[in-house]
Order: structure tokens, then sequence, then C-alpha cells
């Protein structure tokens, strides 16, 4: 069964000129699977994220599958073109255990 967590991310939108500027923090421990426990000794097991997509009203701006390379607590930066004042953002993840989080953002005007 996927279990939604929430509040795992944040995200700033900054717009000039109808480009929209966005910087989003994923909160996750993406771990590989190949690491050692130090106290058991065990592997860990792995648990990253698979897909990130952002959405800007309804259409996707954004798609990323990710594996097992990318940092703990990921950080994100992209630019589009065609955003305005009081546009609805939304970013989605999901990872390889069926857990996921949507952020939803009003851009506003810079």
């Amino acid at each position: 069964m996927a279990q939604t967590l929430e509040n795992t991310m944040r995200c700033r939108v900054r717009l000039r000129d109808g480009v929209a500027t966005v910087q989003a923090l994923v909160r996750h421990p993406m771990e590989t699977g190949f690491r050692v426990d130090t106290e058991s000794g065990q592997l860990v097991p792995a648990h990253y994220i698979t897909e990130l997509r952002c959405e800007h009203q309804g259409q996707v701006v954004l798609l990323c599958h990710w594996s097992r390379a990318v940092s703990k607590n990921p950080y994100l930066s992209f630019m589009f073109d065609g955003a305005r004042a009081g546009d609805i953002l939304t970013l989605i993840w999901r990872d390889n255990t069926g857990q996921s989080d949507q952020l939803v953002v009003t851009i506003a005007a810079s």
C-alpha cells in the first residue's frame, strides 16, 4: 500500500518576465541499499526517489527519473517559460517503497 507523506518539500518560485525560477528542497533519506549500518553490520535497505514531477497549470514542465545516485535531501533548481502570477505549480515525488508527497504552490507576483 502506498503511503503519502506530508511536509517533505519546500519550494520557492520567483517570477520575472514570464519566466519562473523554481527552487525546491526535498527531505528524503535517499539510501542506496549499499551502505552498511555500523551498529548492526547489515545493509541499510534501499530507499530513494524514483520520480519527481513538476506541473504548471496541470501540464508537466519537468519530469525526473532518479535512482540511487542522488544525494540525501536533494535540492532542485530549474526555470520554465509561460508562468504568471496566480498560476498553480505542483511538485510530486514517488519513491521505490511506494511513499509519495505532493506540494501545491501558487506563484506570487515578484
